[in-house]
């Protein structure tokens, strides 16, 4: 049995667009946040914006937050982790995302 690996797929960094209301807030500032990838560095992260939005970022900030504690029906658990991104766009320019 032969297994083959699929050349063709390209990695995607960018998960999804946090849609909080402190983000939506900020996308009158031309600051759009997005869910992405624990490996996503802000090389990759421009390069997969300018491929996907057709939009050339002025400014990337990275968060990376961490995974919690939490306690639920008594019962320890956790709250996964994520890294989200910050993309600042020049004025003009607009990503549509909700």
């Amino acid at each position: 049995m032969t297994t083959e690996i699929n050349k063709t797929a390209k990695a995607t960094y960018i998960k999804k667009p946090r849609s909080t209301e402190k983000a939506i807030i900020a996308t009158d500032k031309n600051k759009y946040v997005f869910e992405v990838d624990k490996r996503a560095n802000k090389d990759n992260l421009r390069q997969e914006i300018l491929k996907t939005y057709k939009v050339s970022p002025v400014k990337i900030n990275i968060i990376n937050s961490p995974a919690k504690s939490v306690m639920r029906k008594g019962r320890p658990g956790t709250i996964s982790g994520f890294k989200k991104a910050i993309v600042t766009l020049k004025k003009g320019d607009k990503i549509d995302v909700i």
